[in-house]
């Protein structure tokens, strides 16, 4: 009953097409109401009460730095790193493009930050290059999905507080797959190339070269540097972020003397909007988890996926399934805040690695930002390249396949996530 009367409500006010948060403080009334404790009070306390956690504090520092990134030259540092380790090969600027977007990973851990800032350096230059322009944004669209995998990550941030995670083994068991996925789809570019006709390359001189390398380290540097501060234990996730944002802010303004402080207004403007909108959700998410929680849906999933507990293989592909739709239609961050609590018990029943599947729903979910009609990466990189977002649905479907591919091997094989979580962490 509380289960049914729940998700009916969360669709059937999302397509009246209201705000998300407001959908779920919505449902959290509706729940509420359900469980016979009418007290509107309690809603406030359970939404500040969400948002007053030590690990949330990453998202602000890591938007923050993001932002100081975007507008500091760090980016187009990236890009030049990328350009010099595979822009020798034809149709170089596609391999540059998921290179960029493994590196920028370990900066943003945001999909759209990652799709935003790849996409306004390297969609014009593809285009220059006579680069089929719906095919090039999609594939940087689909090289975005890796952000949320590679540490540090937005998702796995709220994850893990969700869920009652670390949030240091949930960052460190995407690296692996992160890469996975950057090879994938750097295999299928290079189809593409032969497909297209694409014979563009770049060589550099050796001078050329070098100054590359010593204008790009310091950029270079900030991802092994965040990463392996969280590995070894010199700082925590959040501790992190704010690193990331000093980092970002000393190299930006003294070292590549690029950032100006005129634009210290626009960037905090935009970090704090972006923050804003996140914590929102976060906090109209606790408070629908807790009537959730009292209405006892947890327990009425579990029942419901009973038959399927002593078949984890299968339990995993009908969850898969199930929040591949979600994906389609809801984004990332209130899926993983509403059905991570829902679903942890029952994965856990069916003996199934709580880290292992916190990967595969992240990386499940964040394939829903290439997907429409709620993909939030598919409308940046339409603003970025200026093509309507039914074109750009065409052209993901290869790369969008390959990454649903990746999903499954990693599905049917969780050796290929757990064995170096375990490597890396040394349990």
């Amino acid at each position: 009953m509380a289960l049914g009367a729940f998700l009916v409500s969360l669709f059937g006010f999302m397509s009246l097409g209201i705000p998300i948060a407001l959908v779920l403080v919505i449902c959290s009334i509706v729940l509420m109401v359900l469980v016979g404790q009418f007290d509107l009070l309690s809603i406030a306390q359970a939404m500040v009460s969400g948002t007053n956690s030590f690990p949330l504090m990453a998202i602000p520092f890591f938007m923050l730095a993001g932002e100081i990134m975007s507008q500091g030259g760090l980016s187009a540092r990236i890009v030049n790193a990328s350009n010099l380790a595979v822009g020798r090969y034809k149709g170089g600027l596609g391999y540059v493009a998921i290179l960029a977007s493994i590196v920028f990973s370990g900066l943003s851990g945001s999909a759209v930050a990652d799709a935003a800032a790849l996409g306004g350096i390297l969609i014009p230059m593809m285009r220059e290059n006579g680069y089929k322009i719906d095919r090039a944004t999609a594939f940087i669209c689909a090289g975005a999905v890796i952000a949320p995998i590679i540490p540090p990550s937005i998702p796995m941030i709220v994850l893990g507080t969700a869920t009652n995670l670390s949030v240091t083994r949930l960052f460190m068991s995407g690296l692996i797959p992160g890469a996975i996925l950057g090879l994938a789809l750097m295999v299928v570019w290079f189809f593409v190339v032969r497909k297209d006709g694409y014979t563009d390359t770049m060589t550099f001189t050796k001078e050329e070269r070098n100054a590359i390398l010593k204008d790009s380290m310091p950029a270079l540097m900030m991802p092994v540097l965040i990463v392996g501060g969280i590995r070894f234990g010199i700082f925590t996730p959040t501790e992190a972020g704010a690193f990331a944002v000093v980092y970002s802010l000393i190299v930006c303004k003294f070292v590549y003397k690029e950032l100006d402080f005129h634009k210290f207004g626009d960037i905090f403007s935009a970090a704090s909007k972006s923050t804003a909108t996140v914590m929102l959700i976060v906090a109209a998410a606790n408070a629908v988890g807790f009537y959730i929680t009292m209405a006892q849906v947890p327990a009425q999933m579990v029942t419901t996926l009973m038959p399927f507990i002593d078949k984890p293989m299968l339990l995993l592909l009908i969850i898969n399934m199930f929040l591949f739709v979600l994906g389609m239609v809801m984004d990332l961050t209130p899926n993983i805040l509403i059905f991570g609590p829902v679903l942890f018990p029952v994965i856990q029943q069916a003996g199934i690695d709580p880290y292992f599947f916190a990967l595969i729903m992240c990386l499940n979910l964040c394939i829903g930002l290439i997907t429409p009609p709620v993909g939030t990466v598919l409308y940046v990189g339409c603003g970025v390249s200026k093509i309507d977002i039914v074109r750009l649905s065409k052209a993901i479907i290869p790369f969008l396949i390959v990454e649903i591919v990746i999903l499954l091997l990693l599905t049917f094989f969780p050796s290929l996530v757990m064995a170096p979580l375990n490597l890396i962490m040394g349990s």
